[in-house]
């Protein structure tokens, strides 16, 4: 892998992973049309990209990672000492460590159809087109939805258990992670400081269990290759820089009620990708 190569993908990685638009899906149409579809290689350089994208989401959120780090101390602590059922929710912290808990478990069952999506998108790159659509429609209906009033302190497990819905929706190729939590926190009606916030909290475990599972590929594909790790660390930091820059204009957006031009992108780009799949096929 280039140098060239590696920038280009940690800025498709930094910019996609939180703005509305589908990380995922950016990057297989840009193996798709460079030619590395299927290279054992993305697996270990895909988790060196969603680790930047990891460390940018820790920076630019530090004071919340670092009250709801401190809140699961408090948890383990009160859980030896058998008072964790007794405080109950307890702190707002705390309450919000639950909901994202229950929006989690909500990932498990379509985890294991994942692969089997992401085959038929690299296969039949209309799919991916089609899933880009879909996000430009939930993208379109957030910005038509009534502002809402509920914080961490006030959701609702079932409100939860909805926003995790919409995350799992997300393991298609083409559906943005940030912009379908971000849209399913806004639909069950959270303000909009609240449905970012939640988002890339919800993120960061989501994030970092698709960086051990892509590991676990590389291994498995015996497909560690030692000497691009310089490459591949450029690829991390690029990712990071850009990613803390893509958070700040996620939350400026969705504050102002802008995902409209994110609607209209996805809206061309889906567009575009599922013609091409339907010229690829016919030619």
């Amino acid at each position: 892998m280039s140098v060239l190569d590696a920038i280009l993908q940690g800025i498709i990685q930094g910019l996609t992973e939180f703005l509305p638009v589908s990380s995922s899906g950016h990057l297989m149409l840009y193996a798709h049309i460079s030619g590395n579809a299927g290279s054992e290689n993305n697996f270990l350089f895909s988790a060196f990209l969603h680790l930047g994208t990891l460390l940018a989401t820790c920076i630019a959120f530090k004071d919340t990672v670092s009250a709801l780090f401190k809140e699961c101390i408090e948890m383990l602590k009160d859980l030896f000492s058998g008072k964790l059922i007794k405080k109950g929710l307890g702190t707002p912290e705390r309450r919000m460590i639950y909901m994202l808990l229950l929006s989690l478990v909500v990932l498990v069952p379509f985890y294991f159809v994942r692969d089997f999506i992401e085959g038929v998108a690299e296969k039949y790159i209309i799919a991916l087109g089609c899933f880009f659509l879909y996000t430009s429609f939930i993208l379109f209906m957030s910005d038509r939805c009534r502002k809402g009033d509920k914080t961490p302190a006030t959701m609702t497990w079932k409100e939860a258990l909805i926003i995790g819905i919409f995350q799992a929706i997300a393991l298609l190729p083409g559906v943005s992670r940030s912009g379908s939590t971000i849209c399913g926190a806004l639909f069950v009606g959270t303000d909009r400081d609240t449905a970012v916030k939640y988002s890339f909290m919800l993120g960061i475990p989501t994030i970092l269990a698709g960086c051990l599972v892509e590991i676990k590929d590389a291994v498995d594909a015996s497909a560690l290759p030692i000497n691009e790790i310089p490459v591949y660390l450029i690829g991390f930091v690029v990712a990071a820089v850009v990613g803390i820059a893509a958070i700040k204009l996620v939350d400026l957006l969705v504050k102002n009620n802008k995902f409209k031009y994110f609607a209209v992108y996805t809206l061309l780009l889906g567009l575009t990708v599922a013609g091409y799949g339907i010229w690829e096929t016919i030619r």
